[in-house]
């Protein structure tokens, strides 16, 4: 499962985006968020991540956090 570190996320629409570990930038909608069962996500907060469909425009799925 990739990972990747919390870029932005809006509390309201609950959604935002991160940046995966080899710097691309991977926008999440409220579906991920919701599939994830987690109630909030800080800026810096590492993530791992699913990602389903497309090859060339593959969707995040799911978000996990990534725990110490």
């Amino acid at each position: 499962m990739p990972q990747g570190t919390i870029k932005g996320f809006d509390p309201v629409t609950r959604t935002g985006s991160l940046l995966d570990d080899e710097l691309r930038e991977r926008a999440f909608d409220r579906e991920a968020f919701t599939a994830s069962g987690l109630q909030e996500l800080r800026i810096g907060q590492r993530v791992r991540f699913e990602l389903e469909g497309d090859a060339e425009a593959p969707r995040v799925s799911h978000l996990n956090v990534v725990s110490l």
